[in-house]
């Protein structure tokens, strides 16, 4: 375990197991025959010209069958692997059938094992920097969302409030009133002129932006509610929470249409898609499912994490996702929810994470750190920790939500100091100020 770039010495037995095996496969009709042609040939009794088993031993004391003519004849190893005898020495390697020595086998496919493949070299990506600071809430901020035109963003708090930002001069243009809890999550409609909150209140809100009021509550929630998600292509409300269920909500008559159990524990993060799965859910009992949403049913369940999953996020172009826990971040793909890689390095507790179209994943922490990834390789090109604003304790530098504008070039945070911090890449920034510190590593064994 001290040197993890060198795989441990390998076994012989296996490899002579699993050389059985690979030969049974792939060349078992042929040894078939060489049976049949040795039982035909005992059967027939010794001929003048016909040799023993036992006149010509291999050099490896195999015994061989021959040929009546002298010529290269087939025959079966005393371990069960096909042979092929000539004169010539290098036969076997030249015919492609693997030499059955077990000394030499073994050495070859630690050979083998050794050279392990290289991680790839990472896409730079330019620094991100502190552009803005936000001041306006007055309890801690725990939501963000932007509308379909990326001209204003909603962000939730602790403060019970719903205030809607302008995203170029980051001034406030409206605050919304109506939860009596803190507010844990909001999202907005792209096909609708809606708004929708839920918080710790057990209430889900749909707000009319042309009225700026409360039109439609979802009830249904035994518990607080932690994060909601809107279908991007049927009006169709997921929200889950506290009570370790995701509620599946028609949003016109609002009607509980599904209600998705099988978490054990708070369900703190939900993404929906228009492809399947069209649900998914990370929960604070370390696991992540994916949902059928046409049935109500649980399509796989992912369990690789070790701690809880406390945020998602999927790629904008990719049909992958990411999750966040505090032992990773790891990334998978849609369809059935198959593992890619792991993002190790974050040693915190991981509230949200957020990725890009140009392949950066940034994830925020209770600690106040940020990281930012590359998608692809899983490079961890830059660590940034947060600030906190002046008259606050160190202990207010937690990040609650992140999220990417639409353009994917500025980059906002919800944090414990009530402030909302946008980040920016860094224009002067190019590859000779700022070098990708790339080591080409050998890869790690993939720990799931």
């Amino acid at each position: 375990m001290s040197d993890q770039n060198q795989l441990p010495p390998l076994s012989p037995e296996p490899s002579l197991l699993r050389q059985k095996v690979k030969l049974k496969d792939q060349y078992g009709p042929v040894i078939q025959i060489v049976e049949k042609k040795k039982r035909e040939i005992a059967a027939a009794g010794p001929g003048p010209h016909t040799l023993t088993r036992h006149d010509h031993p291999d050099k490896h004391g195999t015994d061989l069958g021959m040929s009546a003519s002298g010529d290269a004849g087939t025959g079966l190893a005393s371990n069960g692997a096909l042979s092929l005898y000539s004169g010539n020495k290098g036969t076997k390697q030249l015919l492609g059938f693997p030499d059955t020595h077990p000394k030499t086998t073994s050495t070859s496919l630690m050979l083998q094992a050794k050279r392990a493949s290289s991680m790839p070299k990472p896409k730079w990506h330019p620094p991100w920097k502190l552009h803005r600071v936000i001041s306006g809430h007055l309890g801690w901020v725990k939501a963000v969302a932007f509308e379909p035109g990326n001209e204003w963003f909603a962000t939730g708090g602790g403060d019970r409030l719903i205030k809607i930002w302008d995203l170029a001069s980051g001034t406030l243009k409206l605050s919304l009133t109506g939860h009596v809890g803190s507010v844990t999550g909001v999202t907005v409609s792209g096909r609708h002129p809606y708004l929708f909150s839920c918080g710790d209140d057990r209430q889900v809100k749909c707000w009319d932006l042309e009225c700026n009021k409360v039109i439609r509550h979802y009830h249904g929630h035994l518990s607080a509610v932690y994060g909601v998600s809107l279908h991007p292509t049927i009006d169709v409300l997921v929200t889950v929470g506290r009570d370790s269920v995701a509620r599946v909500w028609d949003m016109r008559t609002k009607a509980n249409i599904h209600t998705l159990s099988g978490h054990t524990n708070t369900v703190a993060a939900v993404l929906t898609s228009a492809a399947d799965p069209q649900v998914i859910t990370g929960s604070h009992d370390s696991t992540i499912r994916l949902w059928d949403l046409a049935a109500g049913k649980s399509m796989a369940t992912l369990t690789n994490h070790k701690k809880s999953v406390r945020g998602l996020a999927m790629h904008p172009k990719l049909n992958m996702f990411a999750s966040a826990s505090a032992d990773n971040i790891k990334e998978w793909h849609c369809s059935k929810g198959e593992f890619i890689q792991n993002l190790s390095g974050h040693n915190a507790i991981l509230n949200a994470i957020a990725v890009n179209e140009d392949g950066v994943l940034v994830s925020g922490a209770d600690n106040g750190s940020l990281h930012f990834w590359d998608w692809r390789t899983g490079y961890n090109f830059q660590r940034m920790q947060t600030l906190v604003q002046p008259g606050s304790m160190d202990s207010e530098a937690g990040i609650f939500a992140l999220a990417f504008d639409l353009s994917g070039t500025r980059l906002l945070t919800c944090e414990a100091d009530k402030t909302i911090k946008i980040y920016k890449e860094d224009e002067e920034a190019s590859e000779e100020t700022h070098p990708i510190d790339w080591k080409p590593d050998i890869l790690k064994r993939r720990r799931f």
